[in-house]
């Protein structure tokens, strides 16, 4: 099972991560945590079920592509970083 982290800001929505997840990509062990951690969906996806603009995903300390990383196939033993991205000037 894939095991999911969230940076300490989204932790403390999620108090118990990391999370051991099943999935064949990054979206479905998403969806799997959120099936028990609903309240975290609308702060990592948006309306359309995109990953929102502003929050990336490492997988094994490789960071995804935003618009493909839903759709990356991980493996049983991949550890998925959430965290959100900052912007600025």
């Amino acid at each position: 099972m894939a095991e999911v982290h969230f940076t300490t800001h989204l932790r403390t929505l999620v108090p118990g991560a990391p999370f051991n997840v099943a999935g064949a990509t990054v979206g479905e062990a998403l969806e799997s945590l959120f099936g028990n951690e609903p309240h975290v969906r609308g702060y990592v996806l948006d309306d359309r079920g995109v990953l929102r603009k502003h929050v990336c995903i490492f997988a094994d300390g490789e960071r995804l592509a935003h618009e493909a990383a839903l759709s990356r196939r991980i493996g049983p033993n991949t550890k998925l970083y959430v965290m959100q991205a900052l912007s600025g000037g």
